[in-house]
């Protein structure tokens, strides 16, 4: 039991990453936008973070740096797509590339860093509860934040006024600029905030959950968050679950090797990744489904009076 507690704890660690990634994307692609750049801005944010939490020994300016960082690449994303008419797939892969090489050049110096002493976190009267303690009670405040976070954005797209603007703009920008809309600044606005979300995915990567900085340490998480959304069908209580069944697909391996099961290490380290296949590869087979759920105008780039 005590080991299950702990793949829990773990599995709910590795799932944050995902989560507010992927939240930060279905924020885009709500809006109409698909932004392949999430591993690029993942990384600049992780290094940006990690250097932050060296130097000032706080995971929140850490968190600020990162989001800072993400949401600047992501604003210069939306300049090139939305205003300039880039193309968006093109322009996210060259995203993630800037993003893959700054990083490593930027990080040379930080690859021998370490941070302070780590804190321990529990929430009082929970935490030492038998299994559901060490399990759920134990987590960086972070985690928590992240499933607020889905519950808020599903509240948000939902229930508010704001939020039906938005998915309006995703379904119909020509609708939404006839009914008065400023369609080109709502989708810049949402770029930049799925930017950040992915800046502080990027530093919650290198300041807790590894916690130090080595190159391409996001290891392709960014596009695991990318394919989430799909996976979720733009839903935020989905992608969260999604989030935790991925995060504990990749701490399985560790869990496994850990009670000596005899499978190859590679195997086990190429599950996540695996699954991803799988999962859209299942998807895919129902294109109507997926159809019904995606935003009607998700990749076509609008300009006013065109």
């Amino acid at each position: 039991m005590d080991s299950l507690a702990l793949l829990l704890a773990a599995t709910l660690n590795a799932g944050t990453v995902l989560a507010i990634a992927g939240l930060g994307l279905l924020i885009n692609e709500r809006s109409g936008v698909v932004n392949l750049g999430a591993e690029g801005m993942m990384l600049v944010a992780a290094i940006a973070g990690f250097a932050t939490g060296v130097a000032t020994g706080s995971d929140w300016l850490a968190f600020g740096a990162g989001a800072l960082a993400g949401g600047a690449l992501a604003a210069a994303f939306g300049f090139l797509v939305i205003w300039l008419n880039a193309n968006q797939v093109a322009t996210g892969l060259a995203l993630s590339l800037f993003g893959g090489g700054f990083s490593a050049f930027a990080g040379i110096r930080f690859v021998q860093e370490k941070l302070g002493e780590r804190p321990q976190y529990s929430i009082p009267g929970l935490a030492d509860l038998p299994f559901v303690g060490p399990a759920l009670f134990r987590q960086h405040p972070m985690v928590y934040v992240a499933m607020a976070l889905a519950a808020g954005l599903a509240w948000f797209l939902y229930r508010s006024r704001a939020g039906l603007v938005l998915r309006a703009v995703g379904e119909s920008p020509e609708s939404a600029h006839a009914l008065g809309y400023p369609v080109r600044r709502i989708r810049m606005a949402a770029v930049v905030t799925g930017g950040a979300l992915c800046g502080v995915a990027g530093a919650y990567l290198s300041v807790v959950y590894t916690p130090l900085w080595v190159e391409g340490m996001v290891s392709g998480k960014g596009w695991i968050a990318l394919a989430l959304t799909t996976f979720a069908t733009w839903r935020p209580a989905r992608l969260l679950l999604g989030a935790y069944l991925f995060g504990g697909v990749t701490m399985l391996q560790f869990h496994l090797q850990g009670q000596g099961v005899q499978v190859a290490s590679q195997f086990l380290s190429m599950l996540p990744y695996l699954s991803t296949i799988v999962v859209l590869v299942l998807i895919s087979r129902n294109a109507t489904w997926v159809r019904v759920n995606m935003p009607a105008s998700l990749g076509r780039p609008f300009f006013p009076g065109a």
